[in-house]
């Protein structure tokens, strides 16, 4: 079997990057920035007031001057009178000749003059570019974009951003027992649970879920299926990987042209994991589809996606953060294990102080999918290792901010 860090490096290995597509700014919020963004113009563009109050000229300070102007945001003023100051208001642009702003809290208007105390060059003034220059890299390309990577495009004209095209990934559940969310379970059925979370989790990590329905045990009701899926970019079944007598993904996708490049993973849950590609013929060239064989039980399916489909689908949209961050926790109670597998046990986590303490989950069956609920991490206990004690440490995936 191979190791977590094998498997993971060989699935990346099979993914390749999608292409771009323009989109308008108001439908860009969460997709990956295909190209890097350059500031055409500087941001602020003009020099401008950072507070309510007066501008005036450094050099002529401590003084009482004559109020000369009085400058709204939007307008363009003019070149400050010699001797004077001007009224200004947050965000308007700064008169020719002005170098400072002296808040109204410390100035004392009297009519038509104002006293000001001495104010350096600079004070309270937004400088022409000081937030970004032209020619600079404003937004590089790999960026997640959210309301600040917007609100920048905003700011510097852009209407439409380049992003990488979502991937499309068709998702197929395999076995005799499973019935839709729709259909009430009979006898010995179940609820086709990982067709709602896996399209969750693709949505999550910026792909466009596509579910083609429960294929029955048998290789040709799988294989019809295939025969669709790899027209997506991504294809991904559930259940029937393993060495049972009604296990036969693997034949099927060895009958619809899928290669496989390896097959089970030293982890628990999600040991029987296999992964490969088609080739699908177009125009132009052989397009390569990459094919996760995810196991059954739905904790083992999930786990499998978050550790080695999710990163896939992040490198092929060309993401800078394709992991989830890391971090060490402290296992209070311990744990204990057989060696020769990795675990990846779910838990809570709390902060004391710099330290991050886990609660495991109390039911880490690969098919309690309570196991999934409302936890803020998944700790790798390394196969080579039979027990943490109390105490101890492991590292986490986090997979949400505590």
């Amino acid at each position: 079997m191979l190791s977590v860090a094998d498997a993971s490096a060989r699935t990346r290995a099979l993914v390749n990057r999608l292409a771009a597509e323009n989109v308008p700014l108001d439908e860009a919020a969460g997709r990956i920035l295909a190209s890097s963004v350059v500031a055409p113009r500087p941001l602020p563009g003009f020099d401008n007031s950072a507070m309510d109050g007066f501008a005036a000229r450094s050099a002529d300070l401590p003084a009482t001057l004559a109020v000369s102007a009085h400058i709204a945001a939007g307008q363009a003023p003019s070149a400050l009178a010699p001797g004077t100051a001007a009224r200004i208001m947050t965000g308007a642009q700064l008169p020719a000749d002005a170098d400072t702003v002296v808040m109204f809290e410390d100035a004392q208007a009297d009519g038509d003059s104002v006293t000001l105390p001495a104010s350096s060059v600079g004070t309270n003034v937004r400088r022409a570019g000081e937030d970004i220059a032209p020619g600079a890299t404003a937004l590089v390309a790999g960026a997640l974009l959210g309301p600040g990577e917007i609100g920048l495009a905003a700011a510097l004209g852009f209407h439409v951003l380049d992003v990488t095209r979502r991937p499309v990934v068709a998702i197929i559940t395999t076995g005799d027992e499973l019935v839709d969310v729709a259909t009430p379970p009979g006898p010995g059925q179940l609820v086709d649970s990982s067709a709602y979370a896996l399209s969750a989790y693709i949505t999550d990590a910026g792909g466009t879920p596509r579910y083609l329905g429960i294929a029955r045990d048998r290789p040709e009701d799988i294989r019809a299926l295939l025969d669709e899926a790899l027209t997506c970019d991504v294809v991904l079944t559930t259940g029937g990987v393993s060495a049972g007598d009604h296990d036969h993904v693997r034949t099927a996708l060895a009958a619809a042209g899928v290669t496989l490049d390896f097959w089970k993973v030293a982890m628990k849950p999600g040991k029987p994991l296999a992964a490969g590609t088609a080739l699908r013929p177009s125009w132009k060239h052989a397009e390569v589809v990459p094919v996760f064989a995810l196991p059954g039980n739905p904790v083992s399916s999930l786990v499998a996606f978050e550790l080695f489909v999710r990163p896939a689908l992040l490198t092929m949209l060309g993401a800078d953060r394709v992991d989830r961050p890391r971090a060490p926790v402290v296992l209070t109670d311990g744990y204990r294990k057989p060696t020769g597998r990795a675990h990846f046990v779910r838990a809570w986590l709390r902060r004391d102080g710099e330290r991050l303490i886990a609660t495991l989950h109390p039911r880490q069956g690969s098919a309690m999918l309570t196991s999934l609920v409302g936890i803020d991490a998944l700790i790798e206990i390394d196969a080579a290792l039979g027990e943490i004690v109390p105490g101890g440490t492991a590292p986490a995936l986090l997979l949400r901010a505590v």
